[in-house]
């Protein structure tokens, strides 16, 4: 008997309809032809072991017993889950072979291991375990996955890399948490002061931004323009900006701004009627590709802008998509480029969009199947790709509202790859006058190719068949005029007069939904050592496209975040919980060399002990430092309430699993 085990019952729901008939349901199965079955996890079954089950006196915390290092590690299965258990605990007793069907990710692949590992499957029976990789719950899809299953060891290195982090995350959790909290209860705070991984660098971005906002001091700065006037007949005029040379580089900013009234009024000064000359003169034609299809965490974000929507909203909405109404391939994806073999599909896919989405039926229309954009790289996909509709067809009258605005994101990103480029040219033209540079550049738009596309979806006039969209969506450039005269180089030219702009420093703005879901995949903006800053350019950012959304909204539940409108800001809890820790669990620099050794892993450049041996004993310096810390920024502050299933925690009692949030699926805490 084959048994394939999958990580929820939708998915093994799937892989039934796709296999022989006749199919029987069992209790936690299906049974389907040839004497197979198809079985199911509940997303882990099984969860890390609590400290007082490795001692029992670290059921009260205590700094004595920190660090907490278990030598021999410890799973136990979850209470709400353990029929479940028992029926695939049978099944693995029975079946001759195994078919790994966990969701293809690195957590999909450590959960159906794990369950293997604890039931203690050995010898040919696990050397011969097949792993089955479905993005896509269709059953024409989940047929074309069935016949190209592949040899479970050779992801051996994935899982090992999310069992190092899963053991990492709980060893960081647990003992940073226990220290930080019971310093809190020093100073009269009674609440739980979680620490973790993610969420401690996260909520120490959001702090810091709320800081800069509250000390920010506007100061003004200034710009000065050229009118610029061409000899010919009949003139024509165009404005350009002035370049600051080197020399004035005192009394300027880090940013390039003047800071001095004096400075740019000298130059607005000497630079009327004077003569001028075109001295660099540079036109190219320039191609823009469409837009990669999404990721989880390019979803979220476009969706944050447009719909004002949550992450864990949107991920909400997309397994809905995925796993009810089978409408889109798996969303918790982190690519954005599609296997070559999926192009054969395109025009079921594009009738599919046309049949689901009233919106884009001229977008589809539109869309030549025959082009082929930079997105279809395999070299670029291993165990999922990024999200796209799928071919199958229904009506949208099934949809709600908000899940007709997600499929639409996601078709029309899809429908962008069948669009041409974008092609216009940009002139850059640099004048002297006086001695001083200034600077003015042009775009002209030759084809619009997939931006058609782009402005009919901000205009909201997708169904319009013929629209005339501006000449670009163009960038905040300074330089940008609208259009340039017929200039040649060496061009003699008068200066009118010159013009000075004031403006004025703008403080940072707050996160967003939006905003912080970018922060966190392009968290190396906010690193200053650039041989970190360029590990997490190389990695997924802060925490993973599967575990964002949650680690965000646990910063809400835990009370560390607030909204305020669209706004996100901290807490006093969450000011103080970041004000009174170690510095380096507040920034995302540990979490950028994780991430970097459990790449390594995964590529076979680095071992699990590795990856462990240098966590241990930067975990206990971590411990160590924040138990001789008292966290003062505390003092006075009343905690917050949690609610769990056992009612509210408050107060010195811990809650059960403080330290990391009790899912489905392990988030990076």
């Amino acid at each position: 008997m084959k048994l394939y085990i999958a990580e929820k019952p939708s998915l093994g729901r799937a892989i039934a309809d796709a296999l022989p008939r006749p199919h029987r349901k069992g209790d936690g199965c299906i049974w389907v032809g040839e004497g197979d079955c198809v079985s199911w996890c509940i997303g882990h079954l099984l969860e890390q072991a609590e400290p007082d089950v490795y001692n029992p006196s670290y059921k009260l915390w205590s700094e004595e017993h920190l660090p907490i290092i278990p030598t021999e590690w410890k799973l136990q299965a979850k209470s709400s889950t353990r029929k479940q258990l028992s029926v695939l605990r049978k099944l693995v007793k029975q079946a001759d072979s195994l078919v790994h069907a966990g969701d293809p990710d690195r957590e999909g692949q450590l959960l159906v291991d794990e369950l293997i590992n604890f039931l203690g499957v050995k010898g040919p029976k696990r050397q011969s375990i097949q792993r089955l990789l479905i993005s896509d719950l269709n059953s024409r899809a989940v047929v074309r996955a069935l016949s190209l299953m592949r040899d479970n060891r050779d992801f051996i290195p994935l899982s090992t890399s999310a069992l190092a982090r899963s053991r990492a995350d709980w060893l960081y959790g647990i003992n940073l948490t226990r220290s930080s909290t019971l310093q809190g209860r020093k100073v009269g705070y009674q609440g739980v002061l979680s620490v973790g991984r993610v969420q401690t660098p996260l909520l120490g971005l959001v702090v810091r931004r709320d800081q800069d906002i509250d000390n920010f001091v506007s100061k003004p700065f200034y710009e000065v323009f050229a009118l610029l006037q061409t000899e010919g007949q009949p003139a024509q005029e165009f404005k350009a900006r002035w370049i600051p040379s080197d020399a004035c580089q005192g009394q300027m900013d880090e940013e390039g701004r003047v800071l001095s009234r004096a400075l740019a009024d000298n130059v607005v000064a000497r630079i009327k009627g004077q003569p001028a000359s075109v001295i660099k003169l540079d036109t190219k034609t320039k191609r823009q590709s469409p837009p990669l299809p999404f990721s989880l965490s390019a979803l979220q974000i476009e969706a944050g802008k447009r719909f004002a929507m949550s992450a864990m909203q949107v991920l909400d909405i997309c397994q809905a998509l995925y796993e009810r109404h089978k409408l889109i391939t798996y969303p918790r994806s982190d690519s954005r480029y599609l296997p070559l073999e999926q192009l054969s599909q395109a025009s079921s896919v594009l009738a599919a969009i046309d049949r689901v989405s009233d919106s884009l039926t001229v977008a589809v229309a539109d869309a030549d199947t025959g082009l082929k954009s930079k997105a279809w790289n395999d070299s670029k996909v291993d165990a999922h790709h990024a999200i796209v509709p799928t071919v199958k067809k229904m009506d949208a009258q099934k949809l709600s509202a908000q899940e007709v605005k997600i499929y639409d994101l996601v078709a029309r990103q899809y429908l962008y790859q069948f669009y041409p480029q974008h092609i216009y040219s940009e002139t850059v033209v640099d004048v002297d006058i006086k001695g001083g540079c200034f600077r003015a550049k042009s775009m002209v738009v030759k084809e619009d190719g997939w931006k058609i596309l782009a402005y009919k979806a901000s205009a909201n006039l997708l169904n319009s068949p013929a629209i005339k969209p501006p000449q670009s969506e163009l960038p905040q450039d300074a330089f940008l005029v609208s259009t340039l005269p017929g200039l040649s180089l060496g061009e003699a030219l008068k200066c009118l007069r010159g013009e000075c702009l004031e403006k004025n420093t703008q403080p940072p703005k707050a996160f967003t939904d939006a905003t912080l879901l970018a922060a966190m995949a392009g968290i190396a903006r906010f690193v200053d050592d650039a041989q970190v800053r360029k590990i997490l350019k190389e990695t997924d950012g802060l925490g993973t496209e599967a575990t964002r959304a949650g680690i965000i909204e646990l910063l809400f539940k835990r009370q560390f975040l607030r909204r305020q409108g669209k706004q996100i800001q901290a807490t006093e809890a969450g000011k103080g919980l970041i004000n009174s820790l170690p510095k380096p669990t507040t920034l995302p620099d540990m979490t950028a060399r994780w991430e970097s050794l459990l790449d390594d892993m995964v590529e076979r450049r680095a071992s699990y002990s590795d990856f462990m041996e240098g966590l241990v004993p930067s975990l206990s310096a971590l411990v160590a430092e924040s138990c001789a810390t008292l966290p003062l920024a505390l003092k006075g502050l009343k905690s917050p309430s949690f609610k769990s299933k056992g009612g509210k925690y408050k107060g010195s009692k811990r809650k059960k699993g403080a330290y990391g949030p009790r899912r489905k699926k392990s988030v990076s805490a």
